[in-house]
């Protein structure tokens, strides 16, 4: 009863991710074409969000549900490795039709065909996994 409220959080993240159209293959579509604002308007509120929350959590004022401080720690910076990470994303993105948030949505949607890039992703989770320590991140 307790993870309810996590249920929840995740069909409400559902219905906006369907509503907003993100999960639109044509919407990716005119997004990597540059034909259309919709999914940069999407992405950069997302952006905007992210960075006024991760302000609150680098101030404390926002605890995790069970109320312990959040801690973040520093990354590396690399521009080479986030170049080559994100052009990883962005293909795999272009190529699939999703990125990975909306795999289980776009399935909740009855898209059967998306078990596949659920499957990729999976896959390539887990080899990550086993050359994680050998990688130089």
């Amino acid at each position: 009863m307790k993870n309810l409220k996590f249920l929840l959080v995740g069909i409400v993240f559902g219905i906006v991710l369907t509503k907003s159209e993100a999960i639109s293959w044509y919407r990716i579509y005119e997004m990597f074409k540059f034909q259309s604002f919709h999914m940069y308007g999407i992405i950069g509120s997302a952006v905007s969000i992210s960075m006024i929350f991760m302000f609150l959590f680098k101030k404390g004022s926002i605890k995790d549900y069970l109320g312990n401080q959040i801690h973040i720690k520093e990354k590396k910076k690399g521009f080479i490795r986030t170049l080559v990470g994100g052009t990883i994303f962005g293909l795999g993105w272009a190529l699939a039709g999703a990125c990975p948030g909306p795999i289980f949505v776009l399935l909740g949607n009855g898209i059967i065909s998306i078990l596949i890039v659920l499957l990729g992703a999976v896959l390539g989770a887990f080899i990550y996994g086993l050359l994680s320590k050998k990688l130089p991140n």
